[in-house]
């Protein structure tokens, strides 16, 4: 532990910086607005909150240890080693600063810059959120000798902030039960919350993060510290694709007081995966600090390649695609008032940063290709070679231009598209096979639904160049029909289906299809994804009936429950089971009934939640490399329902 954190009240961090802002009771009444969701997704939130709390404690260098424990009963418990939040009494609010924290909305030290530089948290709603929409919550703080607690139930406190004893520890613990009243899921997963802390801990260099379930008897238990930072997260994001150099490029320093933190290294696949941070927040939408990077790996590429006579033409020039083919970057940046945008919050806005991260790259780059000749050899041909392939795809780019309505009569599936021109109303679905194609147009909407047919397995994107891509008809066709365009001519306003729904058949074949289309519109049309245009559709796997009553199930529990209700839990065998293998075997009227109308049916939003970790399980499955593709067979094997045999 450094000399700071073993002081136990900091100057600047007492109850005097904490600032109050009410309004707690809105929360339980609409909580989509503070986190997002009542579902999976909301749930997690929940913890992000709390560990965002102790984040913020490391980052303002008062914390190196942070545990995050799940519990019998979907108990959490967040505990670290920071200065402890506030127990002394608030002078406005006339009670101990804690308890302003857990019951007040925006009530913390982050409004206040001399007790935090910066801060993370993406919506800023803090622990109180995460306590109004508990059954309960209990918070311990540990400072100067003691232990103090406070407890609470849905947000009001039961129990005001007492001693309960003696301790040589500092920091905080908050251990909470989420309110099953609110969450219709209840359940946390120890993947997605590891995705998350895993992250956080590579974006911290040196602090450690410990994961603990106690759910089974079985134990579970994960340590995270990585001292190499960006680093060892760039070995991480590639340990599943071929490296051109063996050395990750470092770049890491401040800048008109922005400390920037820059990791990239490239690798000979076709696509780029950049992700963006701003105070620990995934960037997914990009913004300034972003552009910078990319402006300043463009121009400084460029240069270097003119400079030591590496063009064969005298006007020839690397465009930004060509140097970022192939690149593996992460760029985390500390921006003490962050302002953020776009579609998702998630995009920063900051005119100033593009310039210094530019600037701050361009030097340290220069410096690095200078002193590493063989790596920019290397990292040159890449893109003189990626240059080629952009030629050549030009022309195919061409074909998928659109000119009007869709003027594409030489496409083998045709799409059959609907009469409203409304785009927020319009669907598209993007069907395997022309016999479920053919069920899929007579059973559907005309107004609103367009039927797309795809011929086959589309090319898997993972492990061409785009010139290959867009010589695939089936490729051509979907982003004709989109009307976006494509790369450089992408324009999401153009954007003709709102939602975009991949619908093939459950079976391992129509698995295979969904995940190249999935990998497809992950690596070239991130955006559709991002602004939440995805879609996948959930056809049921069984038609259970029983004279003229009859069910869809889902999966085999539901076709269990379903024989037992259509029987009275009578004898079984009188119920008829059908099995879909495929799309295709069901009639118009059922396939609408029970996939397309959108009064019954069950979609899957497809959402970019982390996109390091879907960076990853692309890579893996649909990558070159052969053994991190067994191993995850071998390892998610025991998961594996419903092979067709």
């Amino acid at each position: 532990m450094s000399e700071n954190q073993k002081k136990t009240v900091e100057k600047g961090y007492s109850a005097e910086s904490i600032t109050v802002l009410k309004g707690l009771e809105a929360v339980r009444k609409r909580p989509a607005m503070y986190i997002g969701d009542i579902g999976k997704r909301g749930l997690h939130h929940l913890v992000y909150e709390v560990v965002d709390n102790s984040i913020d404690e490391a980052l303002a260098g008062h914390c190196d240890k942070i545990t995050v424990t799940i519990s019998e009963g979907e108990i959490i418990t967040v505990e670290d080693n920071g200065r402890g939040i506030p127990v002394d009494m608030h002078k406005e609010e006339k009670r101990p600063a804690v308890e302003v924290v857990m019951t007040s909305l925006h009530a913390g030290g982050k409004f206040d810059k001399d007790s935090y530089k910066v801060s993370g948290g993406l919506h800023g709603v803090g622990v109180s959120v995460v306590n109004a929409l508990s059954e309960w919550l209990k918070v311990e703080v540990y400072l100067n000798g003691s232990v103090y607690e406070a407890d609470f139930e849905r947000g009001a406190m039961v129990k005001g902030t007492t001693i309960t004893g003696k301790t040589k520890k500092r920091g905080t613990k908050v251990t909470f039960k989420a309110d099953g009243k609110i969450f219709t899921h209840n359940v946390f997963d120890w993947d997605i919350l590891e995705d998350r802390i895993r992250e956080l801990a590579f974006l911290n260099k040196g602090l450690s993060i410990d994961m603990l379930d106690e759910r089974d008897s079985e134990k579970r238990f994960q340590a995270y510290l990585y001292k190499g930072g960006l680093r060892q997260f760039i070995e991480y994001l590639n340990e599943n694709k071929h490296a051109l150099h063996p050395q990750v490029i470092v770049i890491e320093g401040e800048k008109d007081d922005v400390p920037i933190d820059v990791a990239f290294q490239y690798t000979d696949s076709y696509t780029e995966n950049i992700l963006s941070y701003v105070n620990n927040i995934n960037t997914i939408e990009g913004g300034t600090h972003l552009s910078g990077l990319r402006t300043a790996l463009t121009r400084t590429l460029n240069n270097y390649a003119i400079k030591n006579n590496m063009f064969k033409k005298t006007n020839s020039t690397l465009s930004g695609d060509d140097v970022r083919e192939g690149l593996t970057a992460v760029v985390s940046i500390k921006v003490a008032e962050p302002q953020f945008e776009g579609q998702t919050k998630t995009k920063l806005g900051n005119g100033e940063v593009k310039g210094i991260v530019d600037s701050f790259v361009s030097d340290q780059l220069n410096d690095f290709l200078e002193q590493h000749p063989a790596i920019a050899k290397r990292i040159i041909e890449k893109s003189l070679m990626a240059a080629q392939a952009r030629d050549a795809a030009r022309k195919a780019r061409e074909l998928t231009r659109r000119k009007s309505a869709l003027e594409s009569g030489d496409l083998p599936g045709k799409l059959a598209d609907c009469s409203t021109k409304d785009p927020s109303l319009c669907e598209i679905y993007l069907v395997e096979g022309d016999s479920a194609g053919g069920s899929a147009k007579q059973g559907r909407d005309r107004r609103y639904q367009a039927i797309l047919p795809l011929r086959g397995k589309i090319i898997n994107s993972e492990k061409a160049r785009i010139d290959k891509i867009l010589e695939n008809n089936e490729i051509r066709m979907m982003i004709t029909a989109f009307g976006t365009g494509f790369k450089e001519d992408f324009d999401i306003e153009k954007l003709r289906y709102h939602k975009i729904v991949i619908m093939t058949d459950a079976d391992v074949d129509g698995a295979h299809i969904r995940t190249l289309l999935l990998t497809f519109l992950f690596r070239y049309l991130p955006d559709l994804i991002i602004n939440g245009f995805v879609y996948i559709a959930m056809p049921p796997l069984y038609r259970v009936s029983v004279g003229k009553k009859e069910k869809y199930c889902f999966d085999d529990e539901e076709r269990d429950i379903a024989i037992k209700k259509l029987t009275d839990g009578g004898d079984p065998t009188k119920a008829k089971i059908q099995r879909y293998k495929g799309l295709g075997e069901m009639n118009p009227d059922q396939l609408w009934n029970t996939t397309m109308d959108p009064e019954t049916r069950t979609m899957m939003r497809v959402n970019l939640d982390d996109a390091a970790a879907a960076d990853r399980i692309f890579s893996t499955l649909m990558g070159d490399v052969v053994e991190p593709r067994r191993d995850f067979i071998q390892s998610h094997a025991k998961y594996v329902t419903n092979i067709d045999i």
